[in-house]
């Protein structure tokens, strides 16, 4: 086991890591930027260094500052958590050249599910179905019209290194492909450095669900079910539930089968997820893996009982996974809303001092968050502040209770979104559970004329 681990992130990941670390009895290191001097990672740790400036660039996604950090504090592991370096192929193989084990797949995963076009190629080749759509990545524009009336209209534009719905169109019809996809090239070389997009079918109505996985370096893997990730503004996740309401047993276990198998026959090691566009008819389009933790991990941790930080670094340091497929239950409902600090219907950022903060309690309540009283959230990261996760025997009673959360839930000082998932989760459709990825986008006109 794992003597140190460097936590190369910040906010509640980073938190949530050094937690499952203490229950192993594992000493952490914080590493931290000017902005965040005074966060909760840095009070908790262990040890805490400081890698740079405020700007992501000169601190968290500082190569050189966090492994001279993890060597100065005698790290024997780095623990990437999600956003930053994550997802970082060359850092992966970094740390593997220092001698520091890198808490997360190999990096030729990473280098291979990080590229979009490759990934759908994998992952076809492993036996789950695709959209139709382009072989790889196409710079030429002409090329990329021909190719998406092959498709068919509406085609999607997506960055082969993209995520958070960055160099991501919808097109739906001919006229209007060209300005489209010039403009995904610029957003994709603008937040990835690389300017190569592919072409999708794009699926109306479609849901957006995804596969959590887990698996060792012994060729064990498993599944936890999935979690249903529809409710999306500008292709970004606000709302994550588990299970889905359109997921019956049978086809979460054929589905979860063959995830299993594609991951296992990729030979991937550690945690996982798998996700898909779900069309009306249920079948399942495998659209990308994120090869790290996930933001919304805390919801699959609520309905299975399993901690997911633990495994990811039980499996590093070599161990056997500790659960088979026999052994995950899946036990209620369970309904994340992610807390940003930014205007609720307009999306922008609202940076600032929280001059009152009380969240949530209560049965069914979790909170993960790395915000306090007087805290300043800083302009430079994401803007989440916080996660209610509300559990309850079905959905109707896991709904119920976060509205509750949310109603005693006090943050003044900056605007959240918690006013949006309030609306929300009073509306009559989204309680059917009659929702698609384009559900809250067209939600969003009434909402603002409710506020």
């Amino acid at each position: 086991m794992f003597r140190k681990i460097l936590i190369a992130n910040r906010g509640e990941i980073a938190l949530r890591v050094i937690f499952a670390c203490k229950e192993l009895g594992i000493r952490t290191v914080a590493v931290y930027s000017e902005a965040d001097r005074h966060a909760l990672h840095v009070r908790f740790a262990d040890e805490a260094i400081c890698i740079g400036r405020a700007p992501s660039a000169d601190s968290y996604l500082n190569v050189p500052g966090v492994i001279s950090a993890a060597e100065v504090s005698n790290a024997d592991a780095i623990h990437p958590g999600y956003g930053f370096l994550s997802e970082n192929s060359h850092f992966a193989e970094i740390c593997k050249a220092c001698g520091i084990t890198f808490i997360g797949p190999s990096p030729e995963s990473i280098r291979t599910m990080g590229d979009k076009a490759r990934a759908r190629a994998a992952m076809s080749e492993a036996g789950l179905e695709i959209l139709p759509g382009s072989s790889g990545p196409i710079a030429d524009r002409d090329e990329a019209l021909s190719v998406a009336a092959d498709i068919g209209f509406p085609v999607i534009i997506k960055a082969a290194a993209g995520g958070g719905g960055r160099g991501m169109r919808v097109v739906g019809e001919k006229a209007d492909f060209a300005a489209a996809f010039d403009t995904a090239r610029a957003e994709a070389e603008a937040a990835f450095g690389i300017p190569d997009c592919y072409l999708e079918k794009f699926v109306e109505q479609a849901r957006h669900i995804e596969f959590q996985v887990l698996a060792d370096g012994y060729g064990n893997a498993i599944h936890l079910g999935e979690r249903d990730c529809s409710i999306q503004r500008r292709h970004q996740k606000l709302v994550e539930e588990a299970p889905s309401m359109v997921v019956s047993d049978d086809l979460r276990a054929r589905v979860g089968a063959q995830v299993v198998r594609a991951v296992t026959d990729l030979g991937y090691t550690s945690a996982g997820t798998v996700e898909f566009l779900v069309d009306r008819d249920l079948r399942f389009y495998f659209m990308e893996m994120n090869t790290r933790i996930q933001v919304e991990h805390g919801v699959t941790e609520v309905v299975t009982g399993i901690d997911l930080l633990r495994d990811q670094i039980l499996v590093a340091a070599g161990e056997r996974l500790p659960e088979s497929q026999d052994d995950v239950a899946f036990r209620g409902h369970a309904i994340e809303c992610r807390i940003n600090a930014e205007d609720p219907f307009t999306q922008r950022p609202s940076p600032g001092r929280i001059t009152s903060w009380h969240p949530p309690g209560g049965p069914g309540v979790r909170v993960d968050t790395a915000a306090y009283a007087e805290y300043v959230v800083p302009p430079h990261y994401d803007s989440l502040i916080a996660k209610v996760i509300a559990h309850g025997a079905n959905r109707d009673e896991a709904i119920r209770r976060m509205e509750r959360a949310l109603r005693t839930f006090i943050v003044e000082g900056v605007r959240t979104t918690i006013p949006l998932h309030l609306r929300l989760l009073q509306n009559d459709r989204f309680r059917s559970g009659d929702i698609s990825t384009g559900f809250l986008e067209a939600l969003l006109p009434r909402l603002v004329q409710t506020a």
